[in-house]
């Protein structure tokens, strides 16, 4: 397999190193294709042909996750879960699906976790800068504006993201949905994820423009809670942030285990009218 060698890199470390592992600097293995996604594949191909399996090509990448943002009278409702999978595969129960870009922005994740969380970061050291420039606080549409040039320039490469940023800005609150390959839109509301089919079955149903701040968090809560219900990609925590002219603000996490079945110490949810009893798995053991 072939490597490039970037040479203007490689000089620029060796002339300022001043420990002496990095004078020895020599290569930066990176692919020999300038198309990762169709090197990918073919490796992938090759991997499959020598296990004797179905061939892989194309690639297709296994993602699972249920984020969903919406406008309402007052600000901004962001909700997630926090599952992170690989296909059947759950690696973690705790992922922290939403970014704090500045102090009044907010991204979500969907799709490659390393991709979002690395582009949402460097997209809040861009907002830092744009402000710094500008001796202002940068508008939510400028913000999503700068993540969509950046997908767009790396459109083709191989990114796996379906982000939404959310904010309030001197306009009031915004909420703009930014795709992999650059498209970006606004709305009033998006759900984005292997779960978002059964969170927008409680949102279409359910969602006003004029929903008071108790029940805009009520609303995102138990659109996640029955999309994780269905979705055995989404679980774990239901993680909800409120974003007004004040800034955002986390509210308290809640177990998709225990709205389901109830806490011993809150009242159960109200799910679809008829409230259920407070179940513990203590009594589920019994």
């Amino acid at each position: 397999m072939d490597f490039l060698q970037p040479v203007s890199l490689r000089r620029s470390l060796e002339a300022t190193a001043t420990v002496p592992q990095l004078a020895t600097f020599t290569s930066f293995p990176l692919p020999g294709s300038q198309h990762p996604v169709e090197f990918e594949e073919k490796v992938a191909y090759q991997q499959s042909r020598a296990v004797s399996a179905p061939a892989a090509s194309p690639l297709h990448r296994l993602h699972g996750t249920t984020t969903l943002g919406f406008v309402f009278d007052g600000g901004v409702l962001l909700c997630v879960d926090s599952r992170s999978t690989m296909g059947p595969d759950v690696s973690s129960q705790t992922v922290k699906k939403v970014l704090e870009i500045s102090d009044h922005l907010l991204g979500t994740m969907a799709g490659g976790a390393a991709d979002c969380e690395f582009w949402e970061r460097d997209l809040g050291r861009q907002v830092r800068l744009w402000g710094l420039r500008n001796k202002e606080p940068i508008s939510v549409a400028a913000a999503s504006k700068l993540l969509s040039n950046t997908m767009y320039y790396y459109k083709g490469m191989g990114l796996s993201m379906g982000t939404m940023i959310a904010g309030y800005d001197a306009t009031g609150p915004h909420l703009f949905y930014v795709a992999d390959d650059g498209s970006r839109m606004e709305g009033k509301l998006f759900s984005v994820g292997s779960g978002s089919t059964y969170a927008y079955g409680i949102l279409d149903n359910e969602y006003r423009a004029d929903l008071t701040r108790e029940e805009a968090i009520e609303l995102g809560r138990r659109a996640i809670y029955h999309a994780t219900h269905r979705d055995a990609m989404s679980g774990g925590i239901i993680n909800c942030y409120v974003i007004t002219e004040d800034g955002w603000e986390k509210q308290e996490p809640r177990d998709c285990y225990e709205e389901h079945y109830g806490h011993p110490e809150r009242p159960a949810a109200d799910l679809g009218g008829r409230r259920r009893k407070n179940v513990t798995r203590f009594d589920l053991e019994k």
